[in-house]
């Protein structure tokens, strides 16, 4: 247990070929099934302090308690993505720590000196911040707002995981402003 902020709750990877990865993931290492979203809908994205509109597919399932994320941008907005693949990376690019507090956590980080790059919200009480400070070359760590549809989606993944047989492996996202 990391004295941070608990349990790292998710492996975040960059990858060329989100589809391949899919199979790889759920073929070859077992895990699944994933929850795919070709385009996520990221509002208020700011990337440097600079408005963008990024389109990014994303490919979740969880391994036990931990979720795997799969990422693949489709378009040259500026990243941290971008930044991680124009170096020559794929692969683990970030870990993300979940909280249902995400003003007070994201104050104590602001007063221990962590600097925001990148930033967004994916449906109500979906907020996400990524940081500039690096424990791994490569990876970044983000505070993940887990509450509203975001979060119930997120139990969802983490359940339809539990007792997976195989079959399946990629479903599509549930509608947000459904849940």
């Amino acid at each position: 247990m990391s004295r941070f902020f608990g349990e790292i709750r998710q492996a975040g990877y960059v990858v060329p070929d989100i589809e391949a990865a899919m199979d790889y993931w759920s073929r070859v290492l077992g895990v699944g099934p994933f929850f795919y979203n070709p385009r996520v809908p990221i509002k208020n994205y700011i990337y440097r302090g600079e408005s963008h509109e990024p389109h990014n597919s994303v490919a979740l399932a969880n391994s036990g308690p931990l979720q795997i994320e799969l990422i693949q941008t489709r378009n040259d907005v500026p990243s941290m993505y971008r930044d991680f693949q124009q170096a020559g990376k794929s692969g683990l690019q970030h870990v993300a720590y979940w909280t249902q507090d995400y003003d007070a956590d994201l104050e104590r980080l602001l007063k221990e000196g962590f600097k925001p790059v990148m930033q967004g919200e994916v449906g109500e009480k979906g907020r996400f911040i990524y940081f500039d400070t690096e424990y791994h070359p490569g990876t970044v760590i983000e505070l993940s707002e887990v509450a509203g549809p975001k979060g119930t989606m997120f139990r969802m993944i983490k359940e339809a995981s539990e007792n997976w047989d195989g079959k399946d492996p990629v479903r599509p996202f549930p509608d947000l402003s459904k849940l």
